[in-house]
This record gives structure tokens, sequence and C-alpha cells, in this order.
């Protein structure tokens, strides 16, 4: 037991000590998570491709919810790595900028030389440099919220034409041939694979593109928080 607490501290030390030989370490990788990510997704659709998954979701499913829930995931997570990159460029201009002096900040690129520059002119309304950086930082995620959201909601929308499909199926059953029991137990379930399907794709694609979300909202929060410390060294 000693020995593996003795290798462990080895271990933390030597990680320290790397961290503070390489300060941008510091700064979480949000892009290089996302590209991380992405190819696990892509491990997990050549998976999935093998074992016959993806065929069975789309043959059983004519309504096309499914096809519409996957595309809208595959276009959305495309679009958090497109924003990922973006966030995770201006946190290094702000890191280049804060470490090049006050001068500098004021007239440095990006969000936070903006936010920087406004607040060095004192506006009237003082909360308004803080509101602009919030809106490049997070205006454009609410809709990305939105989005995931309408994946759940075609999940539903799919259950529900699924129990739609099976109780009008059941309510043209006038009599029970037992010879004509294997047919209508297809016809039965073919509604309700319907339903759980695409309410299995929906809360899937809505739990990993929440997911990608909630990583780009905390280190947009970090850089709103970076960019505000740093804006106290202004002078007003």
């Amino acid at each position: 037991m000693r020995p593996l607490l003795i290798r462990q501290f080895q271990l933390k030390s030597f990680f320290q000590s790397l961290k503070n030989k390489n300060p941008q370490w510091e700064v979480e990788p949000l892009w290089f998570e996302w590209l991380v990510l992405v190819g696990l997704f892509i491990f997990a659709t050549w998976l999935l491709g093998i074992q016959g998954v993806w065929h069975l979701l789309l043959t059983s499913d004519p309504t096309g919810i499914t096809l519409v829930i996957i595309i809208v995931f595959s276009v959305a997570t495309l679009w958090c790595g497109v924003r990922s990159r973006e966030l995770a460029h201006q946190r290094d201009l702000l890191s280049l900028a804060s470490a090049s002096g006050v001068e500098f900040m004021v007239q440095a690129e990006g969000w936070a030389g903006e936010y920087w520059n406004a607040l060095a002119l004192n506006p009237q309304d003082s909360g308004a440099p803080l509101d602009l950086l919030m809106e490049h930082t997070h205006g454009s995620h609410s809709t990305a919220w939105w989005v995931n959201g309408v994946q759940l909601k075609l999940g539903l929308l799919g259950k529900v034409i699924g129990f739609s499909v099976l109780a009008m199926q059941i309510g043209q059953i006038q009599s029970f041939d037992p010879s004509q029991a294997q047919d209508l137990l297809r016809n039965l379930t073919s509604g309700l694979g319907v339903a759980l399907l695409t309410t299995m794709v929906g809360l899937v694609g809505n739990i990993l593109l929440g997911l990608q979300l909630t990583r780009m909202d905390r280190f947009a929060d970090d850089l709103v928080a970076q960019a505000q410390r740093h804006g106290m060294r202004i002078p007003r």
C-alpha cells in the first residue's frame, strides 16, 4: 500500500512540474476534447454499422423521424466543433494580450480586446461591455440548446406516432383468427417499434449533444471570468 501511495505522489509531482513549466496547459483543451469525442463517435458509428444496427434503425422507422434526428445531431456536432475552435482561439488571444501589458490589452484583437477597449472608454452604461462580451461568448449557445431539445421532442413525436399506429391497428381487428396470429403480431409490433426506436435515438442524441454544449458553456464562462479578471487592471 505504501509503495503505491509513493508512486501516486511522484506522478502527481511530475505532472505538477510539467504544468509549472508549461503555463498554457492550465487552459482546457476544448478543441482537442471535441476531436477526441468525434473520434469516438466515428468509431461507434463504424462499430454499429458492421453490426447492422443502422440498417435496423432506418428500416424499422417508416416515418423517417430517426433519420431526421441523426441528421440534426450530426449537423449540431459539426457546429460544436466550429464553435469550440473559435472559443479556443479567443482564449489564446486573451492569454497573449493579457501577458503583453495593459497598454496592449485595449488594442488587442478578439472578443476580450473589444471588452477591454470598451472598459477603457468608460461608457455611460457600465454594464454594456460585459453584455457585449456575453453575447459573443454565449449568444449562439441558446439556439444550440434549443436544437438539442428538438431532438428529444422529435423522439417523443415518434413515440406518439408509433402508439397511434398501434392503436389504429388494434381498432381495426374485427375478429381473432389463431391462424393469423403471426401476421397480427407483426403489424402490432411495427407501431411499437417506431415508438421505442425514435424515443431511444432522440434521448441518446440529446445526451451526447448536451455533453458537448455543457463543455462549451463552461469554457465560455471561464473565458468571461478571465476577461473580467484582467479587465480590473485597466485604469478608468
